[in-house]
């Protein structure tokens, strides 16, 4: 059975940081592009930030370019999301989001982290 694990998630004020955690398991790991993707209210998902099966070449969603860093340990199954210079547009439910890198490999969800900035 596959999971993905999302954590880290909070409440912040605004210019603070927060790194998420999105924890896999069941699946093989390094088969898959791993991204995060972040859904606020009354809003659709959107693209937050990717990177491929080895780690190389992130990418990101311009708002949150600077101020965002994507990276995962393969040896942990494990993807992440430093977030700093937080605003309150980042305000949403993060979820973390495995694309695998063949079109036979089912996609997978985690359940989502909320992350709130506010003062």
């Amino acid at each position: 059975q596959v999971q993905l694990v999302e954590s880290g998630g909070g409440l912040v004020q605004p210019g603070g940081s927060l790194r998420l955690s999105c924890a896999a398991s069941g699946l093989t790991f390094s088969n898959y592009n791993m991204r995060w993707v972040r859904q606020a209210p009354g809003k659709d998902r959107e693209f937050v930030a990717g990177v491929g099966p080895s780690g190389g070449s992130p990418y990101y969603e311009d708002s949150v370019k600077g101020r965002f860093t994507i990276s995962r340990d393969n040896a942990k199954n494990t993807v992440y999301l430093q977030m700093s210079g937080l605003k309150p547009d980042d305000t949403a439910v993060y979820y973390c989001n495995a694309a695998g890198i063949t079109p036979d490999l089912t996609d997978y969800w985690g359940q989502g982290t909320q992350v709130t900035v506010s003062s």
